[in-house]
């Protein structure tokens, strides 16, 4: 058994067709998701990409105490003590640079696009130079390996091919803008509608972009004899505010689904989950368990948080994850149940789930009670993970989970 991750940061979840969206260009991902398991309710649990990858990394939720490194063994150690190649791929300092990376038996730094800007060629773009080196990389294995390849290309450089944008340019559009930066700013209340339209038309051919060169690294990976013994996950990182409550590029981080809801597609051998779509609530750590469980790696440290999602596909009762939690910068905090959504700002902000998908109608004047509980069981939540583990937590109220009839 392989394992291959490719965290491809600030991916939108709304600009993937297999999570709805019909107007972007996302075949390689589609087809993907059609031999993969589809997690349709996935969200980080933190934005800064320590935290993060301490969760992706130690199965550790970015709102556990720190623990001393021994104390909490790496998703790497853990696959290299059992037997496999570890090695990380990184055009982000901040990862290649991040306490876990040491674990690694190899890293491959990829040198990220300092001044950004367009190409005339799709293989002139820094997408496709990642997936030249992943390309090398997974050919000249010959033992079993751990591949992890951070790709951080939409949120630093939308470099695309102008014609990539332009194909979303519909008649009587204005032309989009044509420079590769990545644009980071709050829209004022008045802002311009065709500004907005020409930015999510860039985002849109950089995104296909990266689609192609996917498809182009699939094409490689399906013919590999190793492609039968490799559990394949894509996942984001990030998600990269599109204007959503006025908001385009990093800002501030804030906590709505945007930013925190990704994309997880899971491809495992011999079609195991191909095809299935799953509306369970998951979260970083359980990529951790899920790697460690699918390769029967059975000497893991105890995880406060993590649940392996394999437990989906054996059919072996009810998922037991009720809630999620997520620390956002300056103390801000959310939490997100199969019912609700609600961000802890001043004031709360509460939204209906899965009907209201990207957070527009705030319902917590509507739903005081609702909003209450969902605040304690949020501080409930903080305080249990800084003593033990999640599922020591009583389970949630029906109307929290279930919603009001």
């Amino acid at each position: 058994m392989n394992v291959l991750c490719l965290a491809i940061d600030r991916l939108h979840a709304g600009y993937v067709g297999a999570y709805g969206n019909t107007w972007v260009e996302t075949p390689n991902l589609d087809r993907l998701a059609c031999r993969s398991l589809l997690l349709e309710n996935a969200l980080i649990d933190s934005p800064d990409l320590e935290r993060l990858y301490r969760s992706y990394w130690q199965g550790r939720h970015a709102l556990c105490p720190e623990v001393p490194a021994e104390a909490g063994q790496s998703l790497a150690t853990l696959f290299r003590q059992a037997g496999f190649t570890t090695a990380l791929l990184s055009d982000e300092p901040l990862v290649a640079r991040h306490p876990g990376a040491t674990d690694f038996d190899e890293l491959v730094e990829i040198d990220p696009p300092w001044q950004p800007e367009t190409t005339g060629r799709i293989d002139q773009t820094h997408f496709s130079r990642c997936f030249e080196r992943i390309i090398d990389r997974v050919a000249s294995f010959r033992n079993q390996f751990l591949l992890w390849c951070h790709l951080g290309g939409l949120g630093t450089t939308w470099d695309a091919p102008p014609e990539f944008r332009r194909a979303y340019q519909e008649p009587g559009d204005p032309p989009p803008p044509d420079g590769a930066e990545v644009p980071d700013r709050t829209l004022s209340p008045d802002f311009d509608p065709d500004e907005l339209l020409g930015i999510s038309q860039s985002y849109a051919g950089q995104v296909s972009a990266l689609d192609a060169c996917l498809g182009a690294f699939l094409d490689f990976f399906d013919g590999l004899p190793a492609a039968d013994e490799t559990v394949l996950a894509v996942f984001s990182c990030r998600g990269l505010p599109m204007g959503e409550h006025r908001r385009v590029g990093p800002c501030d981080e804030a906590l709505y689904g945007e930013l925190a809801h990704v994309p997880w597609l899971l491809k495992f051998p011999d079609g195991a989950g191909a095809a299935l779509r799953s509306g369970a609530l998951a979260e970083p750590a359980d990529l951790w368990a899920s790697l460690l469980d699918c390769c029967g790696i059975e000497d893991a440290p105890d995880s406060p948080s993590a649940e392996s999602v394999l437990y989906l596909m054996r059919g072996k009762g009810v998922w037991t994850k009720d809630r999620l939690c997520i620390a956002g910068p300056g103390g801000a905090r959310a939490i997100r149940t199969p019912a609700w959504f609600l961000r802890a700002a001043a004031p709360p902000e509460l939204y209906a789930k899965p009907d209201d998908y990207w957070e527009v109608n705030d319902v917590a004047s509507l739903c005081p009670e609702v909003t209450e509980c969902l605040l304690d069981a949020l501080g409930q939540y903080e305080q249990t993970l800084a003593a033990g583990r999640v599922s020591d937590l009583p389970p949630l109220s029906d109307i929290l989970v279930n919603g009001l009839e």
